[in-house]
């Protein structure tokens, strides 16, 4: 690419070069009042010019080229698959990371008449959120990229940072892998429980009192007191407002 920059600048200078020669001396013939010879109007100069033209179009065309087939590629998944040795990254639907994960067990060599079945895995919450329940898929890969395993793990309550140790149900390894990854199928984050009427918690855990002519009588939310008042009796019931 950098090759075809060069062959466009110069290019564009050899145009220029020529434009400006030919307007220094179209300016000098004007000025003497001479016209202009017929080799300047020399069909050569005019395929000459369209050369330079051609071909400065064309290193402009290379050069943008390698740019454009850059901008249609995708970006490369954060779920990439690693070395046994390396942590891989699972992510969450934002694309943000969610878990990390790294092989305690190394000495995978499976076949398809005796695969491995067992492995254990370190799993870690890498993400901001707290969550109820994950759980993910494991792959294995041979040296062509070919899958050749596959395991299930999964985890109740896993905090910001914390990790767990596991082992993947149902995997069979039938190969001698190289490489490996997580994939995050279920992040359910964990939601701190609501109380629905705080403040009737708040009356129900309060002690009240009413103070009648100096005599306090217990009194109860929605329970009734019954008072004397001379020869009548008064019921007096205490409710929360609407």
């Amino acid at each position: 690419m950098a090759s075809s920059c060069r062959a466009a600048l110069r290019c564009c200078r050899c145009l220029i070069q020529l434009n400006e020669v030919s307007a220094r001396i179209m300016l000098l013939l004007n000025e003497s009042g001479t016209k202009m010879p017929a080799t300047f109007a020399h069909p050569a100069v005019k395929k000459l010019e369209r050369q330079l033209m051609k071909l400065m179009m064309l290193a402009l065309l290379f050069s943008i080229t390698p740019l454009v087939v850059m901008a249609q590629q995708p970006a490369e998944s954060g779920e990439r698959r690693v070395a046994l040795t390396d942590t891989t990254v699972a992510l969450d639907a934002a694309g943000a990371s969610a878990l990390e994960g790294s092989l305690r067990t190394t000495a995978l060599n499976g076949t398809t008449d005796s695969p491995v079945t067992n492995i254990r895995m370190v799993v870690k919450n890498s993400s901001t959120v707290s969550y109820a329940l994950v759980s993910g898929l494991v792959t294995f890969y041979d040296s062509s990229g070919v899958r050749c395993g596959e395991g299930l793990f999964k985890a109740n309550a896993l905090a910001v940072g914390e990790a767990f140790e596991t082992d993947t149900p149902g995997i069979r390894i039938r190969c001698s892998p190289s490489t490996w990854r997580i994939i995050a199928t279920n992040l359910l984050p964990r939601v701190a429980p609501l109380v629905e009427n705080p403040a009737a918690v708040s009356r129900a855990t309060t002690n009240l009192l009413i103070s009648i002519d100096g005599a306090e009588h217990p009194l109860q939310i929605d329970r009734p007191l019954v008072l004397t008042l001379g020869n009548a009796q008064r019921t007096i019931v205490v409710r929360p407002a609407p």
